[in-house]
């Protein structure tokens, strides 16, 4: 049976890497996913590989973008600590709502730290830093995408800093 491919989704996350210009290998799901579990089992990648991207906010709806390798979670209190600015409050993870509204349409569990706007900062854990390859989501549950890590990181705009729970 010949491999079927798929059009890749139309999210705000696709459409910046297009106008960019930055090279991406979209990676389909046999079915849409919204656990990073289950997208590196339907994309046959281990979860170290993936990107966990985690929205979170405070009091004051100031937004931040939490970035973790896929077996790990985010420490919102390490997050605060390193986002540079006094002016972040008490982090909570977002809610979808908030989630679709600040991503330009990515729903929960298919998030990814691309097309974000400009005051939103970004943070990718320390434990990132070694990969050269990023797995993440497209924006949308029906696929994934990997791309280099430094396009991730440029695009993104991302600092690294140690942001994960360590036991």
């Amino acid at each position: 049976m010949a491999a079927v491919e798929i059009a890749a989704p139309r999210t705000r996350v696709i459409e910046t890497l297009e106008a960019c210009r930055i090279p991406y290998k979209l990676l389909p799901h046999q079915s849409p996913v919204f656990t990073v579990e289950e997208a590196a089992r339907q994309r046959d990648v281990l979860i170290e590989e993936m990107v966990k991207s985690i929205l979170l906010r405070d009091k004051k709806r100031q937004y931040v973008m939490a970035c973790v390798r896929g077996d790990e979670r985010v420490d919102p209190k390490a997050v605060r600590e390193h986002i540079g600015d006094e002016r972040f409050l008490r982090l909570q993870f977002a809610t979808a709502e908030e989630i679709e509204q600040v991503t330009g349409g990515c729903v929960m569990g298919a998030v990814a730290p691309i097309g974000l706007p400009p005051e939103v900062p970004v943070l990718f854990d320390e434990a990132l830093k070694p990969c050269s390859r990023y797995n993440t989501s497209s924006g949308d549950p029906v696929a994934g995408l990997e791309l280099a890590a430094a396009d991730l990181i440029a695009l993104s705009g991302a600092r690294f800093a140690p942001i994960a729970k360590r036991d």
